[in-house]
């Protein structure tokens, strides 16, 4: 089976892990061999999370420098950041809503322009899909579920293997009742976003 790897850039609290968590098992449901691997940081103080998920034959989870095939950011600055993973053929899909960090609030940094990382993006990728996720996420009537808003745009990009039912079942199976309409709105509008940017 060809072999996918993703990488996942977020900041603490924005559910990189439950949208890893998501995909895992929606490649499980598919019958498509999953490893994955993350990288916490400073998650509780708003530092960087990272997952590697690598669908298909592969004996490990480590994707290295110009080896991702994807590349999802929730966040614009972490998805520049993550750039050196990223080949002339990778596909990379961002939100466009910022999360400055604390020295950007206390004005010892700048933050970049959101367009220049765009640029900068493109320049170095195969395609790039840059959609404000956070404002589809509360459309669908959650700041929350940024994380799946993201995931809807990722299963539109058809590259993972597995269809978006088994993702919606993937959805309903891990989250919480009370959150489930909202995330599967906030999927929905996610892939039509990601639909209409690549139209």
């Amino acid at each position: 089976m060809e072999t996918t790897r993703l990488i996942i850039v977020a900041v603490g609290g924005q559910g990189n892990l439950l949208a890893s968590k998501v995909l895992g098992e929606a490649a499980l449901i598919s019958g498509v061999p999953v490893r994955m691997s993350e990288i916490h940081g400073m998650a509780q103080r708003g530092g960087v999370v990272e997952s590697a998920i690598v669908f298909g034959d592969a004996t490990s989870s480590i994707i290295s420098d110009n080896e991702a095939d994807i590349l999802l950011g929730f966040e614009p600055s972490e998805t520049l950041r993550a750039l050196n993973r990223c080949s002339k053929n990778t596909k990379v899909i961002t939100n466009t809503a910022t999360l400055p960090p604390f020295t950007v609030s206390i004005g010892k940094g700048v933050y970049p322009d959101v367009e220049n990382i765009k640029e900068l993006i493109s320049d170095k990728c195969a395609s790039l899909v840059a959609i404000d996720a956070m404002k589809l996420a509360k459309q669908a009537g959650s700041p929350m579920s940024v994380n799946i808003v993201l995931l809807g745009a990722l299963v539109q990009s058809g590259t993972l293997g597995f269809t978006k039912e088994n993702v919606i079942k993937a959805i309903k199976s891990r989250t919480k009742k009370s959150f489930l309409d909202k995330n599967l709105e906030a999927f929905e509008l996610g892939f039509q976003a990601a639909q209409n940017y690549s139209a």
